[in-house]
């Protein structure tokens, strides 16, 4: 299907549908470039959901691929034509498998949106044609046009003779001309996934030791990561002092640099208030707190972007040249990525500010952490991917892996290695999540998935518990940091396209497999 001007357009206002060629109350301009750019001209007018159709019958025999919202759940996958499935931001829809290895027949329709759009856009796809949602509300509410909002880009290509893999990638950056990206290779440590919020100033200097010595030949220096479990409160503000086992988080960060490690940490801006307790209401004025929930700070508050610009300047006053900062997403919306099945946003509220769209407003927040970074990496974790690229330098593209359960890590982590590695240098650098290395999963697994994150050429890093490996495997552990330091590989999935959990690879043009399950069934849940 070529681009072209949609066979019908409507606008959702609160109240009405009009359809967008026979109202005066809002004029729509579309313009053809390199894409079609979406204008949205109304004054004082309230507005709620964009609805663009292309009628054109579907080619037989293809499979669609969907994006997520904000990370992967595990939920991604190639599947047949369905009507009712909703696919944030972009799909594609191909013929034959990437398995064949002949791809002379082979064609890939992707559509999609820019990165960086003023709108959530989703979209779906039936035998007669494709539509796409442009959600341009304000949380649950009408946004109060004051005049323009360009929504978004959409573009159209179609790729032949290539897989769909390679059909993903180059359409990647098709979506995102203007990338931000790290200028050197981030890779290193990550104490979560074996002390989950139970460390210590002496642990992360110990920590900082140990990555120093597994990558002591390796030019680039590694990261060493502090999660959460630093501040004084758990998962909760404020981000201005750390607890007692942290009682000077810029001398940490001045003996970690003399380790010779980077020093990263972990933040969670919107929060202010224990889960399990009631909120301070004296801690910021009223007016600072979502609508929705009065422990989320409302991003879109001035007064609330300066304190996350403080926060972000603290961070890296204190010497902390990586910023992960964690749960916007959920905290804005109440509600995890695989629970959300069409409009991101339900309920009834709204922001502070009535005429921004859910997208400027977080676009914004993500800003405010760059503008004041100071060139700072900046790791999103719940971030909205397609809002972040080109504000951040990483992005977390899957849910939590695990130290733990083996299922977990492959549920996870595997399936959004391999579904957003094509996004992986176009949008961000991509994460899709630490291995976790406590001794409770087999190292004959976990062995497995630290090669292939090290070969990916994607963002590696290892949460390993002190005293866990043998020499044997701490010899394994340092050539994949050797590798990961440089990312010279290429990895791409072949039967993504027939299973979530894929398993055959090409790296650097050679096949390679893994044995993710082992005959006990590894990869089953616990009921």
């Amino acid at each position: 299907m070529k681009l072209r001007k949609p066979d019908f357009i409507y606008l959702y206002t609160e109240n009405e549908t009009l359809d967008i060629q026979n109202t005066d109350k809002a004029q729509l301009v579309l313009i053809e470039d390199k894409g079609l750019k979406v204008i949205l001209k109304a004054k004082e007018l309230g507005v709620c959901y964009l609805r663009l159709r292309w009628n054109e019958k579907i080619r037989t025999g293809v499979k669609a691929l969907g994006d997520a919202w904000e990370r992967g759940y595990g939920d991604l996958e190639w599947r047949g034509i369905c009507p009712e499935r909703n696919m944030p931001w972009y799909f594609l829809l191909s013929n034959g498998s990437d398995m064949e290895r002949d791809y002379s027949q082979r064609f890939t329709e992707c559509f999609g949106v820019e990165t960086g759009c003023n709108s959530l856009a989703f979209w779906q796809c039936d035998s007669q044609g494709v539509t796409l949602w442009l959600d341009i509300r304000n949380g649950t509410r009408p946004t109060v046009l004051t005049g323009e909002l360009e929504c978004a880009t959409v573009l159209f290509e179609e790729y032949k003779g290539i897989s769909a893999f390679s059909a993903l990638k180059e359409f990647s950056k098709a979506m995102c001309p203007q990338p931000y990206l790290a200028d050197h290779v981030v890779y290193g440590s990550n104490n979560w996934y074996y002390a989950y919020g139970k460390s210590s100033h002496e642990e992360i200097i110990n920590d900082s030791k140990i990555v120093k010595e597994l990558c002591k030949e390796n030019e680039n220096i590694p990261y060493m990561v502090i999660d959460d479990g630093w501040q004084p409160n758990p998962t909760d503000a404020p981000w201005n002092l750390g607890n007692e086992r942290f009682p000077d988080m810029k001398g940490l960060a001045d003996e970690m640099k003399k380790i010779g490690v980077r020093p990263g940490i972990w933040v969670r801006y919107l929060v202010n208030g224990k889960d399990d307790e009631p909120r301070k209401v004296d801690t910021f004025p009223e007016e600072y707190y979502l609508e929705r929930c009065e422990k989320v700070l409302d991003p879109s508050h001035p007064k609330v972007l300066e304190y996350v610009a403080e926060t972000t300047k603290t961070l890296v006053d204190w010497g902390y040249v990586l910023i992960k900062h964690d749960f916007s997403t959920f905290d804005i919306f109440g509600r995890w990525g695989f629970e959300i099945n069409g409009p991101m946003a339900r309920g009834s509220w709204g922001f502070f500010d009535k005429t921004k769209t859910t997208a400027q407003i977080i676009k914004g927040f993500y800003k405010t952490i760059k503008d004041n970074s100071r060139g700072a990496v900046i790791i999103g974790c719940n971030a909205i991917g397609h809002l972040c690229a080109g504000l951040h330098q990483l992005n977390r593209t899957g849910d939590d892996t695990s130290g733990f359960e083996w299922s977990r890590t492959a549920k996870m982590g595997i399936n959004t290695l391999a579904f957003r590695l094509g996004q992986n240098n176009a949008f961000f650098g991509a994460d899709a999540d630490c291995v976790g290395i406590t001794g409770a999963i087999p190292w004959e697994l976990n062995r497995q998935w630290l090669k292939i994150l090290s070969r990916s050429g994607s963002a590696l890093f290892v949460s390993c518990k002190p005293g866990i490996l043998n020499e044997k495997e701490l010899e394994e552990l340092r050539e994949a940091f050797r590798v990961a330091s440089v990312q010279r590989d290429e990895l791409v999935p072949l039967d993504w396209m027939e299973t979530v959990c894929p398993q055959h690879y090409l790296l650097n043009g050679e096949e390679i497999s893994f044995v993710w399950d082992k005959e006990e069934g590894n990869l089953i849940a616990r009921p």
